[in-house]
């Protein structure tokens, strides 16, 4: 009984340890190396926007300017 005691407490301290050594990068010889799981990671892409930040804002001042130049062409 003491003999199997003695086996299971180291067994379930290994397994315990292992667990939590798991899933983790770790860095070897100057590589940064993936964990077990990278395959499962959910990888975020973020898609390049316009060179030109303003985009809408230039389109909003054209509508605009166009609809200005209507309401004036109207009016006489």
């Amino acid at each position: 009984m003491k003999r199997q005691t003695a086996l299971v407490l180291p067994m379930a301290a290994a397994m315990a340890f292992s667990a939590l050594l798991t899933g983790c990068q770790t860095s070897i010889g100057g590589q940064t190396l993936p964990s077990a799981t990278y395959l499962e990671d959910d990888v975020q892409f973020f898609p390049a926007g316009p060179e030109f930040k303003l985009t809408n804002q230039v389109e909003a001042a054209r509508k605009y300017r166009l609809e200005n130049e209507q309401l004036k062409g109207d009016s006489l």
